[in-house]
């Protein structure tokens, strides 16, 4: 019999969307990939979720790299490739992959406004069965943060800095506004990834650079990450609110 393997985050989503799936699934497998880049709050809000699932997460946790995104960034000489992020598909996707088993059936915590990201899954493995239990009900990003409040359980500490996932504190795959608002809250880390893309540069130069310049006589040019110019910090504001399917969604599990 085929396995149901739901990844969980340590987000809101993937929280909700583990909840949904133990609720028509008892015997799924709850699995997590540590990493040290994380807030420690999110070992917190695990084990509170642990709780509420009534169910343990299957935590793994990379060896080679020391669960560290600035390990892989040196190890490898890049920060980002055609493929992704070098951190993403060696101390989480990649060590979440080597967890399945054939034939096991995926759950992701894909919300409603990441239908496009779907998509980009179901054209790059056509063949993988997967279930996305938030899409099929219309749940939101901010609907899945009010069912965890809901549900009395307090949100990771970077949703309650204003940050809108609960990834690393100083997460490549951000902005201009994120990481202005990085450099800001995690000066120290911030420049961790600064030295992990100037070893980048000194092996790719500008290639290995994660921002161009926008406007001006620049424009089009790429520039150093301690060279980010000022302007807006990238956060989200406001409480998040309950949407129209989170009280339907919520008597699936209901007791």
């Amino acid at each position: 019999m085929s396995r149901i393997v739901c990844q969980f985050s340590c987000g809101a989503a993937s929280a909700v969307a583990a909840k949904l799936t133990l609720a028509q699934y008892p015997d799924a497998i709850l699995v997590n990939a540590d990493i040290d880049n994380e807030d420690a709050d999110n070992r917190r809000f695990l084990a509170d979720c642990e709780t509420w699932f009534g169910r343990s997460v299957t935590v793994l946790r990379d060896t080679k790299y020391g669960a560290n995104i600035n390990t892989v960034f040196r190890s490898v000489g890049y920060l980002k490739g055609p493929n992704g992020a070098a951190c993403t598909s060696r101390i989480k996707r990649g060590l979440l992959r080597a967890f399945e088993q054939p034939g096991d059936l995926l759950v992701i915590g894909y919300t409603a406004e990441e239908q496009e990201r779907l998509d980009d899954w179901r054209e790059a493995w056509p063949d993988r069965p997967i279930l996305t239990p938030l899409i099929d009900r219309g749940l939101t990003k901010e609907d899945c943060k009010a069912m965890v409040l809901r549900a009395g359980i307090e949100l990771p500490m970077q949703y309650r800095r204003g940050y809108a996932n609960a990834n690393c504190k100083v997460c490549i795959k951000g902005g201009m506004g994120y990481m202005r608002a990085a450099r800001e809250d995690f000066p120290e880390e911030f420049e961790e990834v600064c030295k992990s893309e100037d070893y980048a540069y000194s092996l790719h130069g500008d290639n290995a650079r994660l921002f161009r310049h926008r406007s001006g006589p620049l424009e089009g040019q790429r520039f150093a990450l301690r060279e980010l110019p000022p302007g807006p910090a990238d956060r989200s504001d406001g409480p998040p609110e309950c949407g129209l399917f989170c009280a339907m969604a919520e008597q699936e599990y209901a007791a």
